[in-house]
């Protein structure tokens, strides 16, 4: 099966084990996500199925859009829910303005610093097997940017908010770095990702609707249309002449594109063959050829 299926994680499930559920469902052994969801975090997580993972370079740098809680109180080695409570408890005496000020600190291009709790690779090691074994985990910052971070409101001592990062960065590190500038800390206590890319809750499938599926034709049918998918690049369907040059990675003339950077080539409306890259006026070179 090949295609991209955009799934809605529940809560207990890390991405690894989406995988794994996907692959009894589709049959299909060669998927691969877009952007891991930690177990506690629910919401929008793209798979790419079959052939389509070879696309997954194309994907790499969207933007995630999130919606969640913050608990302030005390800070965990994980930061967030799921973790174990590394400061004494202390009350938050900082009122939603106050904490609204001090978010603004967040929003833009930032250095943060990952969780030693992540998957960040440490010499080709995810960080969080190091940490789990006791051993240093020496996190480098990374330059990110938050688009968007709200606070929405405070009951008690739990704030809610929603944010937009781009790839790469941590929510559960805003919380916890939050939390140390409120002076009392803090984790995250709920996250949902309502978008990823192009991709939204509205088009995302139920892992629950995805188990009770009586065929592979009906799951098909839950993908979205391959021409819809990275929209940034526009599509062409070319006859057999041009397709056998793409397959035997030939450039090829289209001269309806004369300045686009990148082409989705398709062979029917629905079969996607290749992605070009333009190398001078009309001429496009194939960079991913999907069969």
């Amino acid at each position: 099966m090949n295609g991209l299926l955009v799934l809605d994680k529940p809560s207990g499930l890390t991405s690894h084990d989406v995988v794994a559920i996907v692959r009894r469902a589709t049959g299909e052994k060669s998927i691969g996500h877009l952007g891991t969801l930690d177990p506690m975090a629910t919401g929008v997580l793209p798979l790419l199925l079959g052939k389509y993972t070879r696309l997954a370079q194309f994907f790499g740098q969207a933007e995630k859009h999130y919606e969640g809680h913050i608990r302030f109180g005390f800070a965990t080695d994980t930061f967030d829910a799921e973790g174990t409570p590394v400061s004494e408890p202390q009350s938050l005496t900082r009122s939603l303005a106050d904490l609204r000020a001090l978010s603004v600190s967040f929003r833009g291009e930032i250095d943060q610093v990952p969780p030693v709790f992540s998957a960040k690779k440490i010499n080709g090691v995810p960080a969080h097997k190091l940490a789990r074994a006791g051993a240093e985990v020496p996190v480098k910052p990374a330059r990110i940017t938050i688009h968007s971070f709200e606070l929405t409101a405070l009951e008690g001592d739990t704030a809610t908010f929603t944010m937009c990062v781009s790839a790469g960065g941590y929510v559960r590190s805003v919380a916890h770095e939050l939390g140390q500038m409120a002076g009392c800390g803090a984790h995250l206590a709920t996250l949902r990702r309502t978008q990823a890319g192009a991709f939204t809750l509205a088009q995302a499938v139920t892992v629950d609707r995805l188990k009770q599926a009586s065929s592979p034709k009906e799951i098909e049918a839950m993908l979205p249309h391959p021409r819809t998918l990275l929209p940034e690049m526009p599509s062409v369907t070319v006859d057999e002449q041009l397709a056998g040059r793409l397959r035997n990675g030939m450039q090829v003339n289209l001269p309806e594109f004369s300045s686009a950077p990148l082409v989705k080539v398709f062979t029917t409306p629905t079969d996607m063959l290749a992605i070009t890259r333009r190398v001078a006026g009309t001429l496009m070179q194939p960079i991913v050829v999907l069969g």
